[in-house]
């Protein structure tokens, strides 16, 4: 089934609304620099001189584009559809979400902005943000959970040697969504010298339009390169989705593509039961949570569930409004996997193409491993490898004994 060119095109709505999802719920303090950051990107999404400069930094700076890998060795072991790897991996700092900081820390600049705060779960979007914010001389701040900075202690080093202040988060479970909280609570008490760079495509409008709109470089190279390696369209697209923003960034220029399916993959953590995994799409409700309504895990009184994942970076309570949409809409199917099916395809991957994955994008390799091989031969299917897994090798260590 296809989404017409108005649906997919013309959202969000003018109150950044996909269908019931999306919005605005915030403290009044905060609607006027949300105002004034969706009047900014705008202005910017149409000034040439904006995207020029993007361009030249995407390019000469965080590296794209990044090669559309076939993976013969992955491929044959499998012995179905052909697997190609877009390769977000290789990009400075390790993973996509350098995409998303570069764009916002221009707008940033533009705004006349001083300071910037991020929240991060893995480490990976808090070492981009503290990568730009050192670029530009701009003083930075990164709030992430305190079990998330044991788990990620690399990341939690490297944002430092940046130059960024790291604050760990002591309360409730000490992980994605208490960052948010309080990087939330930052930006309130100082908007008019900070911008707030968030990671994913969550959060009140205009931030899941906006990080989409930076991320789908992704889509529109791995487009343009399947069509000259096989003079086709992929036939099918698998990415993870913790908040959304790699698999919205690959599965956005493709969704007018009837023939293309798309599958974005959770944490199924150890299995789909309350408190265990982060599988929003298998266990949750409609909601609002830190600035937008959409599926979240939360009990029958509304109180946030905790999450489980091997993933740091998936280990969040909600997803993105536009995924939550598109899967009413069933334009992408949404399927888990669990941790262990996750660490399994970290190694495979790392045995059979020389690539260690991020934990998060070990989940879509895990899709792949169990929809290939009922796949036809002729048949192309693109994982989006967002990310590394350098910083997560210690913490395989621990649960895999080489």
């Amino acid at each position: 089934m296809g989404v017409s060119v108005v649906a997919s095109e013309q959202l969000p709505d003018a109150q950044g609304r996909f269908g019931p999802y999306g919005g605005r719920f915030v403290p009044e303090t905060l609607m006027h620099p949300l105002m004034e950051l969706e009047a900014e990107y705008f202005r910017a999404q149409h000034d040439p001189e904006f995207q020029r400069e993007l361009s030249y930094y995407l390019r000469e700076f965080v590296g794209r584009p990044t090669p559309l890998y076939f993976a013969e060795r992955l491929t044959r072991e499998l012995g179905g559809a052909k697997i190609f790897l877009k390769r977000e991996d290789l990009l400075h700092t390790g993973a996509h979400k350098i995409n998303n900081a570069m764009g916002q820390i221009l707008l940033a600049k533009r705004m006349g902005k001083t300071r910037i705060i991020a929240e991060t779960g893995a480490g990976q979007h808090g070492v981009a943000t503290a990568t730009v914010a050192a670029m530009f001389g701009l003083k930075c701040v990164i709030y992430m959970g305190a079990v998330d900075c044991e788990r990620q202690a690399l990341n939690v080093y490297r944002m430092k040697m940046l130059g960024a202040e790291v604050v760990p988060v002591h309360a409730g479970q000490k992980t994605l969504k208490e960052a948010v909280n309080e990087a939330m609570r930052d930006w309130v008490t100082n908007v008019r010298s900070t911008h707030y760079i968030l990671g994913t495509a969550y959060g009140a409008h205009p931030y899941p339009v906006m990080v989409r709109n930076f991320q789908r470089i992704i889509g529109d190279e791995a487009r343009a390169q399947i069509l000259e390696q096989e003079k086709r369209l992929p036939d099918l697209l698998i990415a993870c989705v913790g908040g959304g923003s790699n698999a919205i960034g690959l599965f956005y220029p493709f969704l007018n593509d009837a023939t293309v399916k798309m599958i974005g993959v959770e944490a199924g953590g150890e299995g789909i039961l309350p408190e265990k995994h982060a599988a929003r799409f298998h266990g949750g409700s409609l909601g609002v949570l830190q600035g937008t309504r959409s599926y979240i895990l939360q009990d029958e009184h509304g109180q946030i569930q905790s999450t489980h994942s091997v993933s740091a970076g998936l280990d969040y309570a909600a997803v993105g409004p536009e995924h939550a949409w598109l899967h009413d809409q069933k334009r992408v199917e949404y399927s888990y996997a669990t941790d262990d099916a996750a660490l399994a395809a970290f190694q495979k991957l790392a045995r059979l193409e020389g690539i260690i994955p991020a934990l998060e994008s070990s989940h879509a390799v895990a899709e792949a491993i169990v929809r290939v091989p009922k796949m036809g031969r002729d048949q192309l299917v693109i994982v989006n490898l967002s990310g590394r897994g350098d910083k997560d090798v210690a913490q395989v260590a621990a649960r895999i004994k080489l």
